[in-house]
């Protein structure tokens, strides 16, 4: 193992420990000596990864995006196999169904972030609000592709009630 292996892999561990305490504790709540203490590794040593929090908290977003995206593609598929119309806007559907349903489930991490950090120009909040828009025009190629072009003007309104159903989830349990 080279040592750009070793910090791609220290990198790894530092991104999946401090998303699983910022997504189960909050961004807030958790420090970088709590994340530093659960790697195993000094504060310095973080610092050496990530220079601030806040680049931290940037370099989780940016994490977690890519694994959202890579479990709904997985769920979607799966779910897709399923079915009998292959609807990807039904797919989607399951999936997120299998996600509010997970153990562990608090709601979306991105809504969370842009609350906790209730900052409008956090590079958090940035990362929030740039995940939204892209889920947004996932969503719309979804309904386009299941359901016509036409309803794909619908998008903004179901991507409205898909936010607010995960918020009721985290809610409600």
């Amino acid at each position: 193992m080279t040592r750009s292996d070793d910090r791609t892999a220290m990198q790894e561990r530092i991104l999946e420990t401090a998303d699983r305490l910022f997504y189960g504790q909050g961004i807030r709540a958790v420090g970088v000596d709590t994340i530093a203490a659960e790697v195993g590794i000094s504060k310095r040593t973080l610092y050496n990864y990530y220079p601030s929090k806040d680049d931290l908290i940037v370099a989780v977003l940016q994490h977690r995006e890519e694994s959202v995206s890579e479990f709904f593609r997985q769920a979607m598929e799966r779910h897709g196999r399923r079915q009998r119309t292959k609807s990807p806007l039904r797919a989607f559907f399951a999936a997120l169904a299998e996600w509010i349903g997970t153990p562990g489930f608090r709601g979306c991490a991105f809504q969370n972030a842009a609350i906790e950090l209730a900052d409008p120009d956090h590079p958090g909040t940035a990362c929030a609000r740039g995940f939204k828009l892209r889920f947004g025009e996932f969503l719309q190629g979804l309904i386009e592709e299941s359901l016509g072009e036409k309803a794909a003007k619908l998008a903004p309104a179901v991507c409205l009630l898909v936010e607010g159903a995960i918020v009721t989830a985290a809610i409600h349990g």
